[in-house]
């Protein structure tokens, strides 16, 4: 029997705009092995790879991974240096073969923190990748969705004490503007791994609306099959944006 590809199961104009994830779990797969957390965490690229992959075959206009939240520093000093470089040793790596599968890479969150070995990394990875019209990736490190919000609080309150407008003229869509990822659609679904049911600071603006899907696999076990059984809940459910389902439906009769 053929085996279908992931591009020819679903209808793309069904599938949401915008997928994030928050990647958990790496830390006790690698522990129900009797490995250390490390183990985990390299397992995981595996299924970053699968993930990005089927996301831009499916045709998904961005996917935005939760590699590494502001509050992930308060993790033990090895673990946060192995992941430092570990993200370095990813990078030179895939970086390559997301540029020649026209896919755009960013990073989201505040990378001052980072060594600057590994800021110009991700700015070479950025500014190779920057002209790509496919799916956008963005790997959101040092990242919280309170920085996002205060960020743009900053910026808009400049603006005030610039002279350039007042309080009175502050809409959504202003604010919406000084986010990050200010130029992608929203989230229209999240998920996350290991069958923890919270949104740890992630995207929290953006997320208004979401989906939240949770799944009990680890992320090291969860790839491309785990990625088609998100797709397939997301179709079947009833996005009411506020509104009943009786108004939905009549919208979708007009």
């Amino acid at each position: 029997m053929t085996e279908m590809k992931p591009e020819s199961i679903f209808n793309v104009n069904d599938l949401p705009q915008h997928v994030a994830v928050i990647m958990d779990g790496n830390g006790r797969w690698a522990k129900a092995r009797g490995k250390p957390r490390v183990f985990g965490h390299k397992a995981g690229v595996k299924a970053v790879r699968e993930t990005v992959t089927t996301a831009a075959k499916l045709k998904i206009k961005a996917l935005t991974l939760f590699a590494f939240s502001s509050e992930n520093w308060r993790r033990p000093k090895d673990e946060v240096g192995v992941l430092m470089e570990l993200f370095m040793t990813v990078l030179n790596r895939e970086v390559k073969r997301l540029h020649k599968n026209n896919i755009r890479f960013r990073v989201i969150g505040d990378t001052q923190a980072f060594s600057l070995r590994l800021q110009q990394k991700i700015a070479q990875a950025q500014a190779l990748t920057e002209h790509n019209t496919g799916m956008v990736l963005n790997i959101a490190a040092n990242y919280g969705g309170k920085w996002d919000i205060l960020q743009a609080t900053k910026k808009i309150a400049l603006q005030i004490e610039q002279g350039k407008c007042t309080s009175d003229e502050i809409t959504e869509e202003m604010f919406t503007q000084s986010l990050e990822m200010s130029d992608l659609p929203e989230v229209d679904l999240m998920i996350r791994t290991s069958d923890e049911k919270r949104i740890s600071n992630f995207i929290l603006w953006q997320m208004a609306y979401a989906e939240l899907y949770f799944t009990s696999e680890y992320w090291p076990d969860f790839g491309e099959k785990g990625f088609l059984k998100a797709m397939a809940w997301f179709i079947n459910r009833e996005r009411r944006f506020g509104c009943t389902g009786d108004q939905i439906a009549t919208l979708m009769e007009k």
